[in-house]
This record gives structure tokens, C-alpha cells and sequence, in this order.
């Protein structure tokens, strides 16, 4: 059994080549306004869940949407799943207010996320 728990997947990033195109569609997907809105990120709170546009795949270069699964405590999380056979795409770091991603891959390849809120 893991030691440290998810808290499931609440975001997911999709990289988008023209974002005003993605926004019309999004919005219209989703039924309401982007929570966040700019030129490099729009993001949309709906049922729980966050999903977030990044043009060009932003600057870890995404080429497919990733789920990030919301942690305790990202650093155990990593060590768990690379003891498991995961290997870390993107370390852990800061993108605000405290908040603390880090991407990682499966052994197949695929590329998933982990978030850390300020606690």
C-alpha cells in the first residue's frame, strides 16, 4: 500500500496551438467564463476539477493533455513512483503562491503530473 495518498485527479493541461480558437471551444464546452485568462495560461474551475489551455505546450514543451494528480506531499508521491519504475520528467518547482508541480513518466512513456497546494 502507498504511504503517501493522492487526492485524485483536479487538473488537467491541454496544449492548445491557437488559444483564442481553444478558449471559444472550452467555453462553450464548459458553459462558463476562464477563471484565469491571459495570454500565456487560460484555465477554467468547473465540477471540482481545473482545466487549463497552454499555448505551444508552455514551457515544459507538452505535446498531449496531462492529468495532474493532487498530493500531500509531492517529494514522497515522486519517490514512491520512482521506486516503482516511474522516472521524473520535470522536478518539482514553484509556479506560485506556493504551489509545487512536477511531471514524471510511466514506463510506457506517458507523461503525468503531480501538484502539491501550499498546506
Amino acid at each position: 500500500m502507498s504511504e503517501s495518498s493522492t487526492q485524485g485527479i483536479k487538473t488537467v493541461l491541454h496544449p492548445v496551438s491557437d488559444l483564442a480558437a481553444a478558449k471559444a471551444v472550452y467555453t462553450a464546452l464548459l458553459g462558463a467564463a476562464p477563471t484565469a485568462d491571459s495570454e500565456y495560461y487560460v484555465g477554467y474551475d468547473a465540477e471540482g476539477q481545473h482545466i487549463g489551455l497552454v499555448p505551444a505546450g508552455g514551457p515544459q514543451k507538452m505535446t498531449s493533455p496531462v492529468a495532474y494528480w493532487h498530493v500531500a506531499d509531492i517529494e514522497a508521491k515522486l519517490a514512491e513512483v520512482t521506486a516503482a519504475g516511474a522516472a521524473v520528467q520535470d522536478a518539482p518547482r514553484d509556479v506560485g503562491g506556493g504551489r509545487l508541480v512536477a511531471t514524471f513518466t510511466d514506463p510506457d512513456g506517458n507523461v503525468l503530473g503531480l501538484i502539491q497546494d501550499k498546506g
